[in-house]
């Protein structure tokens, strides 16, 4: 089931599941993600030095890469009224060519602000087969009503 294009803190309750998002990582999709953010250190790019430097099986996601996954996940959920307010995510495990990551999230609160912002708790999980490899809490913006839209707000209107 796709989420609703208009979604607002009336349509999410604690206990919701987000659609999940699963994805076939590749080289391309570690090596782009390490370029895109700028990081050349060799374990994101260099198969034999990650291999028979760093002692890894093979070159894997980096920090910045899994970060833009969990904003996908999470924008793609909410929708384009949605924004993110803080995120932040603890690294177990790493993510390699081969892998198929699947991003699975639950909403642990709903809340409006007393600046009158809606915002939905969500705990994301990224895993490899069933093996949790980053943990991941967020905080997204969600309107109230239909014609409120996160996105104005504005200094002391936006309380991330």
């Amino acid at each position: 089931m796709s989420a609703p294009t208009k979604l607002t803190t009336a349509d999410v309750h604690s206990g919701d599941a987000l659609p999940e998002l699963r994805y076939d990582v590749t080289a391309t999709t570690v090596v782009l993600g390490a370029m895109a953010t700028r990081d050349w250190r060799p374990m994101h790019h260099d198969h034999d030095f990650a291999v028979n430097r760093n002692g890894t099986k093979d070159i894997f996601l980096n920090t910045p890469n899994q970060a833009a996954w969990f904003e996908r996940f999470l924008t793609d959920w909410s929708g384009p009224k949605g924004r993110l307010g803080r995120m932040q995510f603890r690294m177990k495990g790493s993510v390699f060519p081969g892998d198929t990551m699947v991003l699975a999230g639950t909403v642990t609160d709903v809340t409006t602000d007393d600046t009158g912002c809606g915002w939905a708790t969500v705990h994301v999980e990224l895993t490899v087969d069933g093996d949790v490899k980053t943990e991941c809490s967020a905080r997204v913006a969600l309107p109230t009503t239909d014609d409120d839209n996160p996105w104005r707000r504005r200094g002391e209107d936006w309380k991330p």
